[in-house]
């Protein structure tokens, strides 16, 4: 059954696929000790469903097994140094009112990953409980469900959790989205990964905020990926600097780690590239109204920021990056009837004249 399920996983287009048993993983008193620590700040729905993710059979009834699917979303060396260069163009070819560029995760630049896994997901799993008992269940999710999904995929022998906390696959590298299909087959489990880090610390050096505050230790409240995606309010001042050019999502640590030498290219995300999100202009995403955000961003990871979470990103970015040419659009944002908008254009106002100040400083 273990082959069928396999055979049938890759057909469809996964990268890896591994079994575990569904008892309470041993790591789940360092995730309860995470969230007394208050460590992951704002995320309410992480302490909302702690029990369930602790004990998958709080998940589903009588679960048994809990098969780990792994779908790369790496691009090939030489794809992305293209795209980056096409992105390097002049003023004159890209026009006069151009602004910097900014970055956006690896992950979100692509159609929505929740909606292309799932539909293959759902193929799955359905195969999943055609090949099995009558009496068989199976529930599927797609970085939405109540588990320890990465500590579920050590178990299964899909990668180890790394020094910054995220999942490395020794055939895969960082670049990679996780799934599950929860059972109440009985499945024989899969050999755990055992840590594979060693003594590298790139990744706690690469944090440009130190939210990795010791091997294996996150402190979200820190995370640019949390203040730029999961924080809802004012992005706190002391971090604001450390987030240069980035407008959604951070990947400095999973960058820094050497087992993406083994990263290889995933075939069910490539066809689904947002060319567009590469390296988006920030004067033109600071003159998205509501609708002109939605219609860009629709159908993709970055909707969920909404118009004012995103803006607040851009106007921090161009407060890192921009120019005397930045000012009249961050003007402009200044006086948006969104009150965390203007907040930040007020800042990025302020950091860019500051700047100005003081290379005319040096001059005189």
């Amino acid at each position: 059954m273990k082959t069928a399920i396999l055979q049938r996983a890759r057909h469809l287009g996964f990268d890896d696929c591994r079994f575990t048993h569904a008892n309470v993983p041993d790591s789940s008193k360092q995730f309860v000790e995470w969230l007394d620590q208050k460590r992951h700040g704002e995320m309410a729905w992480i302490e909302r469903n702690s029990q369930k993710r602790i004990d998958p059979a709080l998940v589903l009834q009588n679960a048994k097994s809990i098969i780990t699917l792994a779908v790369s979303y790496d691009l090939a060396a030489g794809s992305l140094m293209k795209k980056d260069m096409s992105l390097v163009t002049s003023t004159a070819t890209r026009g006069e009112d151009c602004g910097p560029l900014g970055v956006v995760a690896r992950y979100a630049r692509f159609k929505d990953y929740h909606d292309v896994i799932a539909a293959k997901l759902r193929e799955l799993t359905d195969f999943v409980d055609s090949v099995g008992a009558t009496d068989s269940r199976s529930l599927w999710y797609v970085d939405t469900g109540p588990l320890l999904e990465r500590d579920l995929a050590q178990r299964a022998g899909v990668g180890f959790v790394g020094k910054h906390t995220n999942l490395i696959s020794r055939k895969l590298g960082n670049w990679f989205f996780l799934a599950e299909i929860i059972t109440t087959l009985k499945l024989e489990p899969d050999t755990p990964e055992k840590n594979r880090c060693g003594t590298c610390t790139r990744c706690i050096t690469a944090c440009p905020t130190q939210a990795i505050t010791a091997p294996f230790q996150l402190d979200a409240r820190r995370c640019i990926s949390y203040l730029t995606i999961e924080l809802k309010g004012s992005i706190p001042v002391e971090f604001r600097r450390a987030i240069g050019d980035r407008i959604y999502g951070c990947d400095d640590c999973l960058a820094a780690c050497p087992w993406n030498r083994f990263a290889h290219e995933g075939g069910l995300m490539k066809q689904h590239q947002r060319n567009d999100l590469q390296k988006p202009d920030l004067h033109s995403l600071l003159a998205l109204d509501d609708a002109g955000f939605k219609k860009m961003f629709n159908g993709t990871p970055m909707l969920r920021t909404k118009r004012r979470g995103l803006l607040r990103n851009v106007c921090v970015a161009l407060g890192n990056v921009g120019n005397v040419n930045s000012l009249p659009h961050l003007e402009k944002a200044k006086n948006d009837p969104e009150p965390l908008i203007a907040e930040h254009a007020d800042w990025a106002i302020r950091e860019i004249k500051g700047r100005k100040n003081s290379a005319t400083d040096l001059r005189g």
